[in-house]
């Protein structure tokens, strides 16, 4: 028999008392906002809690919420021929943080999201932290609670600039020594800054400022229009 979702929920609320922000049900899975200085003791209950057991992290990643609500593209009020004329221009990597279009999303832009895994009771659950300051985001760390967060962490230092205070050895993971930047932000641009070449007179790769022009990703919509209505009627039937 199938444990209700809402038990579960109340013996969280009641476990992580004073260290909830908040706790969102959705499509039968539950999300749970940490405080930033409650977040390591949070996850050394979940993991030591017995009707909790949360004992193992599966995966931690990096969140920005930059443009949260916006996009490059309309796919409502345009016509349904010549793909520019959807183009809204005002798409992530467009503009910095001070003049960003006002979306949906919060005013905290960086977020780290832990997943975890009971093996005892067969559960999963979803742990959010968001960092306080949005220039200097900074998060603590979880190695202590969960060694395995050790290359996550790293990644999520590497790819969106979070920094995990009480990481044993913080450094870049993907990105090469002298990489400028942190690649997944919302604000960095998709072409990068420098493309690399190798310079056959100079016999060594060398660094240049990129020559591609900024793109908008063009996503790929299904119009319900004219034409699929006709498509439809003229479909012979089965009878």
């Amino acid at each position: 028999m199938v444990e209700p979702t809402t038990s579960f929920t109340e013996r969280l609320k009641a476990r992580l008392q004073g260290k909830l922000v908040s706790v969102h049900e959705a499509l039968g899975e539950t999300t749970v906002e940490i405080a930033p200085e409650a977040w390591a003791d949070a996850a050394r209950i979940l993991r030591d809690d017995a009707e909790l057991g949360f004992e193992q992290l599966i995966d931690l990643c990096g969140v920005d919420y930059l443009g949260y609500g916006e996009d490059e593209w309309d796919t409502s009020d345009v016509s349904s021929e010549g793909f520019s004329r959807g183009v809204e221009g005002a798409g992530p990597g467009r503009f910095d943080w001070e003049n960003r279009p006002r979306g949906n999303g919060p005013e905290r832009r960086f977020a780290v999201v832990v997943h975890l895994m009971s093996v005892r009771h067969n559960r999963r659950l979803r742990i959010r932290c968001f960092a306080a300051d949005n220039s200097l985001p900074v998060v603590p760390s979880l190695v202590d609670v969960y060694p395995v967060a050790n290359w996550f962490e790293r990644e999520c230092f590497d790819l969106f600039g979070v920094v995990f205070e009480g990481h044993p050895d913080l450094r870049r993971i993907l990105t090469d020594y002298g990489f400028v930047g942190h690649p997944f932000r919302k604000d960095f641009p998709l072409t990068g800054n420098v493309e690399v070449r190798y310079d056959a007179e100079r016999k060594r790769v060398v660094y240049e400022p990129v020559s591609i022009e900024p793109r908008v990703g063009v996503p790929r919509v299904v119009r319900e229009d004219s034409r699929w209505q006709q498509a439809a009627t003229e479909r012979p039937s089965k009878d």
